[in-house]
């Protein structure tokens, strides 16, 4: 997210490095590339205006200190105004109120709501260790019915069964007092969708939300729709007393845009954001970190967040005792790092999150195979696990096995059993010898220039 508008402020802001003083005329030509940055990103017009406006009011006639070059200045200004467009701070859900705290999901079809539902369910037992109930309303869509029962099977929340034939405000008051019967802390609503905001569904969802007199009413729309995002934010918000917003499919739109004018369109705080299609991805949203990823500054807090609430900790502290000890780095623990780097959203989502490395994810998502690493997986799991524990004893008919099993190719196999290989010397280099060492040895893994070759597996 926010690549092109990161890459375009980026190069805006080199313009009025080595000023010696910001003023309106040198700050100018800076904040014309701002505003046709931010429309190129489809923010909202009179976001875009208000913006400029204040960075030009907060700029102009600023000194500049000996610590700070101009450049620094007027970027501390920008991230500042981001921050405030997008709200000062995370604000999280109310869920102070008496058990069972209904949450309803309101949007249009399509935006990604039942997905959100079994996400949001997902982060109350695991995050704030709730007990969650989920229900569906949306009696035009048995089929939303059907996916919201299996998903809450996946993330291992109660389900409370509806059918099509039922009215929606009957099977929010049975689901009401099926969440109080079983103690459930909280009960998620999910509601149904329409093509375009019509009367019919608004008259619905009013109903909906009069009846179940839900803490939390969350509007869920697609990042994707940018401006129109903020539009049909305002529709619902008319209709109902939202309390926040969730953006999702954050993770395909590089504009950005619909982050930046659903807060000053709806005045609701954006409380989540979407970042791909597994339960698990679903990211609190803090203003001052996307602002500083917009700025190519990275997102260091959430990178920590992640690592400790995704990483195994009990695996990872087996294999810093096995390096330690000198121990042979198997395809075990090879497919083990490779689960963990997934589960935190792959390279790119980890280079994404480091200062200065957004080029860098850009880059890697151009160049890297990402499917290379599903197959890789694919590959260690069609082994024996003698094999995984010593791959110098895979020879050509074992070989052909395992790609007949993982739907590869020998090629690939290979290019697995050489990163291995690489993997293995770099862990030798750190039995004693700390992070240097390592670091050394990553130098191996990374093919110069973002060419062909080395660890990675590159198109």
């Amino acid at each position: 997210m926010f690549e092109s508008l990161s890459e375009r402020l980026s190069q805006s802001l080199r313009n009025i490095t080595g000023k010696a003083k910001l003023t309106e005329e040198n700050i100018q030509d800076t904040l014309r590339e701002v505003r046709r940055a931010l429309l190129e990103a489809d923010v909202a017009l009179p976001v875009v205006k208000d913006f400029v406006e204040a960075v030009k009011q907060r700029a102009v006639g600023q000194e500049v200190t000996r610590s700070l070059s101009p450049g620094q200045v007027f970027l501390k200004i920008v991230q500042a105004e981001l921050e405030a467009v997008m709200g000062s701070a995370n604000e999280g859900l109310d869920l102070s109120a008496q058990p069972p705290v209904v949450i309803l999901m309101a949007g249009l079809q399509g935006a990604g709501k039942t997905t959100s539902v079994a996400k949001l369910a997902k982060l109350l037992r695991e995050r704030d260790k709730k007990k969650v109930t989920v229900v569906s309303a949306d009696v035009y869509r048995p089929a939303a019915i059907k996916q919201l029962e299996t998903l809450a099977t996946e993330v291992g929340v109660d389900f409370f069964p509806s059918q099509a034939e039922q009215k929606p405000v009957d099977i929010a008051r049975a689901a009401m007092e099926h969440a109080r019967v079983k103690f459930s802390d909280v009960l998620i609503v999910d509601t149904a969708g329409r093509l375009a905001i019509d009367q019919a569904m608004m008259a619905e969802i009013a109903e909906l939300h009069r009846v179940t007199q839900p803490t939390e009413t969350l509007f869920v729309v697609d990042a994707m729709t940018g401006q129109d995002a903020a539009n049909t934010a305002r529709a619902f918000g008319e209709a109902l007393p939202l309390t926040g917003v969730i953006l999702t499919k954050v993770d395909a739109d590089s504009r950005g845009g619909a982050a930046l004018s659903v807060r000053s369109v709806t005045g609701k705080p954006i409380k989540f954001l979407g970042v791909g299609e597994k339960t698990a991805a679903l990211d609190p949203f803090h203003p001052d970190r996307i602002a500083s990823r917009i700025l190519g500054m990275g997102d260091v807090l959430s990178l920590i967040e992640e690592a400790e609430q995704k990483v195994d900790r009990k695996k990872a502290e087996k294999l810093a005792r096995k390096v330690k000890k000198g121990k042979k780095f198997d395809l075990e623990d090879f497919r083990d790092q490779l689960q963990q780097m997934n589960s935190m959203g792959g390279i790119t989502g980890m280079l994404d999150k480091l200062p200065g490395m957004g080029g860098m994810a850009q880059m890697a998502q151009k160049n890297l195979d990402m499917k290379q690493f599903q197959r890789m997986e694919a590959m260690i799991d069609s082994m024996t696990p003698k094999e995984r524990r010593n791959p110098d004893i895979i020879s050509g008919s074992r070989k052909r096995r395992i790609t007949l099993g993982s739907g590869t190719q020998v090629q690939d196999l290979n290019r697995l059993l050489k990163q291995h290989k690489q993997m293995q010397k770099m862990m030798k280099k750190m039995k004693g010898g700390g992070m240097e060492k390592m670091m050394r040895g990553m130098g191996g893994m990374l093919p110069p220039g973002g060419g062909q070759g080395g660890g990675f597996p590159f198109r």
